[in-house]
Order: C-alpha cells, then structure tokens, then sequence
C-alpha cells in the first residue's frame, strides 16, 4: 500500500543535555555542517532548536536541548540514563492533513490529535515509538 504524501527524510534530530547545545553546534561546525536555524519551541516541545544543514548534501540535522525537565526531549534524555542520542526521524509530507488521516486510519497512534504548528513555520505531527520502535515526526511546509 503506498501512503500518499511522503516525499524524503526532513532531518534526524539528536537531543543533547541541558548547557551542550552551544559545544555540540561548534562541533558539527567545525566538520562543515552550517547552521541553517535557531529557535527556542514553547508549548508543549520546550526545546532550543538548532538545524544545519549536512555539507555538500540536502539532510539536515536537528540538534534539541530541553529548556524544562518537562520537556519530551528531557523525559526521553531520562529513560536513556541521561544521555543525548537520537531524539526522532522526520519525514516530509506532501499534504500534512491527508497524511494525518491516512495514519489515523491505519489505527497508528499518534501523539497529536490533529497537526499542529512547528518550528521554521512548518506543521507537524508525531507518531508514537510504540508504532515503529522510535519516535517519528511527520511535516510539511505551510502554505
């Protein structure tokens, strides 16, 4: 069965611990990689956001730091002892709505009850680790 909508990976995001952030984005850039964003996310994500942008390619990485213990990033960072690792797959969608209910009707759970906004003005929502063993970000760029 082909799911309509999705196009390639958007990002993997890598979750570092709380005061990392800074040290980890000179890291990648001193092996090349750009910085393409910066954000701090509020709501329910309360995460500092860097994106950059792989060298000579189109991936990106998404590197997260949990500005509250709260924080998803920050209880995900607790299950795996307190460690950074790998936070989430993001795959881009064509049409975020027709991807949703797709999902849905495939009965996986999903952690969002409808798409919702996300950082760089994109939509997105999230399906729970449970349906394929990690967490995995759906997006798509706004209209």
């Amino acid at each position: 069965m082909h799911v309509p909508g999705f196009l390639f990976i958007d990002h993997v995001a890598i979750s570092v611990p709380l005061g990392k952030l800074d040290e980890q984005v000179q890291k990648y850039e001193q092996m090349g990689f750009r910085v393409l964003h910066r954000e701090e996310v509020y709501g329910t994500d309360q995460v500092r956001e860097v994106l950059l942008e792989v060298p000579e390619g189109p991936n990106l990485i998404q590197l997260l730091e949990p500005m509250t213990p709260d924080s998803p990033v920050a209880k995900q960072m607790e299950k795996a002892g307190g460690r950074g690792g790998l936070a989430h797959v993001a795959w881009r969608v064509s049409d975020i709505q027709a991807a949703f209910e797709h999902l849905k009707s495939l009965g996986l759970p999903l952690l969002d009850a409808a798409p919702r906004k996300g950082s760089r003005g994109t939509t997105i929502f999230f399906i729970h680790p449970k349906a394929l063993g990690h967490l995995v970000e759906v997006v798509a760029t706004s209209a």
